[in-house]
């Protein structure tokens, strides 16, 4: 029996095949430590078959995501500089093919896919966190908190919050049956609860965050779009406003509070420090990529030891910029930040000057959630992170070329084909 490759390829009727690939991918991500390379292999084979079906419709035009492309060509080149070049080495093409794989996720899945693909990895993840992971003791602040099958609360807090998203988006911004929703939800509360338990005060702000940006925006698409472009620069105004006088009367001081933490954020702001400190060694081209926490180097060495990393791996400066300006430089540090303006200002125009444009209403909220969380969290840096992934998926969405008008015809086909509970799982994009 042939299958056609539109089966495959075509949106409009992939979605099986979609949602059980951006299932397993978040998994593959959330414990590749625990089951090894035949799991990452699994992440390349799910993506690159549909290279092999169709590469032209995989791929498009590769021109398109030269931009995308940018920072990661630089941590390839960052080789030649490095203090570690077989790990910078390494690393680069490791990055460069799971970017590569965004680019076709983005380019195959449509926002219902995406939304029960990750939603449906994410249950995975925390049910096995719940099933056979733990607690885990911080010596910096002494507290005990629930951190599942990682290594970190935060990253099962990261887990935690896009199930919380993508709950949030499933109910109220996708048009699906009323069996879809409810397992939505269910999801959506387990992640709550998988939140709360965790601890993390990053994961709790940023997911909490972005839920209010995206109804004050919901709020702002219901005028025209002339009007939203002045209630979005009134609204940004204001909430300017008001973060700086809350900072003035010790508002961050009482969220810290709420979460057991002092000033120094648990020892970030001497992390922070001692990143600049780094930075300042090389601030033109940096290390190199991956080239600073790397065993037998001695500043690693002492950072490990004092923050009680007894694994001497999988530790950073717990800041996206800092992390960027150690590694990378000044000039690797200009190339991270331009891509990540150029994804959330594109996307913020399309929902601001086009009608219904669902895909980038989703992928602008996960952007801001990202955005949030990179000021104490490096999720978009390294291969084989949902951050990176997620990021790579709406900067690819981003640069596919189509009009206003082909969009909103494809969001209305989207809306007009909406399956009923009985045949969600069969048509889900």
């Amino acid at each position: 029996m042939r299958i056609a490759k539109a089966h495959f390829l075509d949106p409009g009727s992939n979605g099986p095949y979609c949602v059980a690939a951006l299932a397993l991918s978040i998994v593959v991500f959330a414990y590749s430590t625990i089951f090894g390379q035949i799991a990452v292999l699994a992440f390349y084979g799910v993506w690159l078959l549909l290279v092999a079906v169709d590469y032209r419709r995989a791929l498009g035009n590769p021109w398109n995501y030269a931009w995308i492309l940018a920072f990661c060509i630089f941590c390839g080149f960052s080789v030649f500089w490095s203090l570690a070049p077989s790990v910078s080495a390494r690393g680069a093409v490791q990055y460069a093919s799971h970017i590569f794989c965004a680019i076709i996720a983005a380019r195959v899945c449509s926002d219902r896919t995406l939304t029960i693909g990750v939603l449906v990895g994410v249950l995975v993840v925390l049910l096995y966190s719940f099933a056979f992971g733990g607690y885990h003791y911080d010596a910096i602040d002494g507290t005990y908190s629930f951190v599942g099958a990682f290594a970190s609360k935060n990253q099962l807090g990261f887990y935690a919050s896009l199930g919380v998203f993508f709950a949030g988006i499933c109910i109220f911004a996708i048009p699906f049956g009323i069996m879809t929703k409810g397992f939505a939800a269910a999801i959506g509360l387990l992640s709550a609860y998988a939140l709360v338990a965790s601890q993390s005060a990053t994961s709790i702000i940023g997911v909490a965050l972005t839920m209010v940006v995206l109804v004050l925006l919901r709020l702002i698409l219901t005028f025209r779009p002339a009007m939203r472009r002045a209630g979005f620069i009134a609204a940004l105004i204001l909430g300017v406003g008001l973060a700086v006088v809350a900072v003035n009367a010790g508002a961050i001081d009482g969220v810290l509070g709420l979460f057991g933490k002092d000033a120094t954020l648990t020892g970030r702001t001497y992390l922070w420090s001692e990143g600049m400190a780094a930075f300042r060694e090389a601030p033109l081209l940096g290390t190199g990529y991956q080239a600073y926490w790397v065993q037998g180097f001695a500043e690693a060495e002492r950072l490990w030891a004092e923050f009680y990393i007894g694994s001497r791996s999988g530790f950073h400066f717990h800041n996206t910029y800092i992390e960027a300006l150690v590694e990378l430089g000044a000039i690797g540090f200009v190339l991270l930040v331009a891509t990540l303006l150029t994804i959330v200002v594109g996307h913020l125009l399309r929902v601001l000057n086009r009608d219904h444009d669902r895909s980038s209403y989703i992928l602008l909220g996960l952007m801001v959630l990202m955005v949030i969380r990179s000021f104490a969290e490096v999720d978009s840096l390294y291969p084989y992170s949902v951050g990176s992934f997620l990021v790579y998926f709406a900067g690819s969405r981003l640069a596919r070329k189509e009009s206003p008008q082909s969009a909103k015809a494809a969001g209305s086909r989207l809306d007009a084909r909406s399956p009923g509970p009985g045949m969600e799982a069969a048509r889900l994009s």
